[in-house]
Order: structure tokens, then sequence, then C-alpha cells
């Protein structure tokens, strides 16, 4: 009997494995179907209902989150004040990224909670009711121009993750990689709206969760890539192992830089060109070289942000293990036990 050849054979898997794919799309497609039109009613619903007393109310926890990471911002002058402006950030943590949370509590101290703010947000989440009431009235809003540009002519800033859910669940090999995954519709709303861009660079989030893989691969196979979902990642979830990310998990502690950099001025391109792909790409290039400058020097002055907020807690001896563990050396310092060596060689007061 003749043998097929290699190449006959290497498309025969495919057809198999693509054969496999779409039985089990199918399957999930009435799932997928039904979720969409919960998601499109909740992003219809009215985005602007941002409540300034709820949001006073969950200050208290908003500060308590940035203790737990022990939040560092720097730059905050370069946040204009009474200027609509957009405020473009990379984006950590998966499911349980504090980005946004950590920022606003900063802008509540600064501002005030009734200083208008407005944060873009993936679509899928409003389309649990209640969650995304909720979101609405905290001034987080579905993501898209019409709802961007309305929040710029009420003259507040809007903060926006180019990279969303692409770079939120990049793999922890690369959390020092400003990663916006060629999402250059910022630029184009920026340009048009004649707003200027504080690019915003945030260390150390992403070392508090261990993402493995995005599983784009995943998402395409069980078709919620219709939702704009394009990932389907997996975690090392703390305490439940191997999970999807969409299992809560606990956060590590970790120190947490948020950097404020100069404001960028694109207006001068005009709003005729704001579509161009060669503008684009200038624009983008701009702020993802300099934001990646900028994470590239954080991560030298603290390349290990859970061991350096594991030290700040004065937990000694779980410190040095992972040390150990990881094959990090370090100087001495003064803490336990060189701390108490020092204690223990100084003279005693004379009593009177």
């Amino acid at each position: 009997m003749a043998r097929s050849s290699p190449t006959v054979q290497r498309r025969s898997r495919r057809e198999v494995a693509g054969a496999g794919t779409g039985a089990f799309s199918g399957l999930l497609a009435p799932m997928v179907t039904t979720l969409d039109s919960v998601v499109r009613t909740g992003v219809r619903r009215s985005p602007f209902q941002r409540d300034p007393r709820l949001i006073a109310q969950i200050a208290p926890l908003l500060n308590a989150v940035g203790s737990y990471f022990a939040v560092r911002f720097r730059g905050w002058q370069n946040v204009p004040r009474d200027q609509p402006c957009l405020i473009v950030g990379n984006h950590s943590g998966g499911a349980e990224t504090t980005d946004f949370w950590l920022f606003l509590s900063k802008w509540v101290a600064e501002r005030g909670a009734d200083a208008p703010l407005y944060s873009l947000a993936y679509n899928l989440i409003f389309g649990a009711p209640l969650l995304g009431q909720t979101l609405r009235r905290l001034g987080i809003i579905p993501a898209n121009h019409g709802n961007a540009r309305k929040a710029l002519a009420l003259g507040a800033p809007v903060v926006v993750f180019p990279g969303g859910d692409y770079e939120v669940f990049r793999s922890w090999s690369e959390r020092n990689r400003i990663d916006f995954g060629g999402h250059m519709g910022f630029i184009t709303l920026a340009i048009s709206a004649g707003v200027p861009v504080v690019p915003m660079t945030i260390h150390g989030a992403h070392q508090s969760t261990l993402v493995l893989t995005r599983g784009q691969g995943i998402a395409h196979a069980t078709g919620i890539d219709r939702l704009h979902v394009k990932v389907f990642p997996f975690i090392l979830n703390i305490p439940f192992g191997l999970t999807p990310a969409f299992v809560p998990s606990v956060q590590l502690p970790s120190k947490v830089t948020v950097h404020f950099g100069a404001p960028l001025d694109w207006s001068h391109h005009g709003a005729r060109r704001s579509r161009d792909p060669a503008v684009l790409k200038t624009c983008y290039d701009e702020i993802t070289m300099r934001m990646q400058k900028t994470l590239d020097r954080l991560t030298r002055e603290t390349p290990h942000p859970v061991l350096a907020r594991l030290r700040e807690l004065d937990l000694g001896a779980t410190v040095q293990q992972l040390e150990g563990m990881l094959g990090i050396d370090r100087a001495p310092s003064l803490t336990s036990p060189t701390r108490g060596a020092i204690r223990r060689r100084m003279p005693r007061a004379a009593s009177t």
C-alpha cells in the first residue's frame, strides 16, 4: 500500500484539528451568542453616571490597596489640572489588575472626588448588570471613541490602557515590557481631539500575578473572540495552582511605582492626519519607546519588587528563603540578624 507524503499527512492533521476546533466552537456558540447580546445591552446603557459620593466612600479601600503595594507616585506635576487629556498607561496584574484603582486613589487625594475623571474599560465587564452599574458610578465607561470624546468634551482627563487584555495577560517573563499590541486608536483620539497625552508607566504591578500564557489559541477555539476577547489566559494561582485567570487569586505584595512622564503634544499633526499610518506609527513609537525607557530605569532601580516589599514588611526569614531559591545575592543591610548583631555590639548605657 502506497504511503502518503509528509505534506499530505501534515495537511490531514491540520484538517482534523480544525474540525475538532470547529465542533468545540459550535457547542459553545449558543452561550457565546447569548453573552454577546448581554454585553451589547450593557454597553448601550448610559455610561455617564459618575457618583463623587460613592468615590469618596471607597477612598479608604483604595488607600488600603495602595498601602498593600506600597505604591510610589512620581511626576504627578505632569498631570494637567483643569484640562482634558489622555493618560496612557501600561496594563498589568491580570484579572485582578489594580492599575486604575491606584491612580484613582492618588486622584482623589490630590484633586478630590468631585474632580471629573473617567477611564475606558473592557466592554465585556459591562455585561454583568450590577458590576456594570457600579463601574459607571466610579467613572469607568465602555471603551469606544464616542464615550472618550464625550468625556474629553466635559473637560475630564481620560485614562486608557491601549494594551487591554493582550498586555494585562502577557506572561510573567514579559513583565518588564511595554506591549500595546499595535493598538493605535488612542493616538487617533488624541490628535483629533487636540488633547495632550500623559505617559503613565507602572512598574511592579505585573510581578504580583504569575501569568503563564495568554491562551490566544483557546480563545479562538472556544469562539469567545467574537466578543472581542482575544485571550483565555492561565495563571499560577495562589492558592489553587494552575487555573484560568478568571478564578480569583491572592496577589503577591509587590512594590509598585507609577511614573507620569511629560505630556506629549501631537496636535501639530492635524485632525486630517489622525488616521495617517505614518503619523500613527511615529506617535506609537514615540510613546512606547519613552515608556519602555522609563520602565527599564525603574526595573534597574527595583529589580525584584516582590522581595523589596517583603523586606519592607520585615519578613526576614521569608525573604532570605526566596533569595536563596532565586540565587540572589545582596549586600548586608540593617535588617535582622545584622541589626541584632549591631545591637549586641553596642555598649549599654549606664543605669542611673
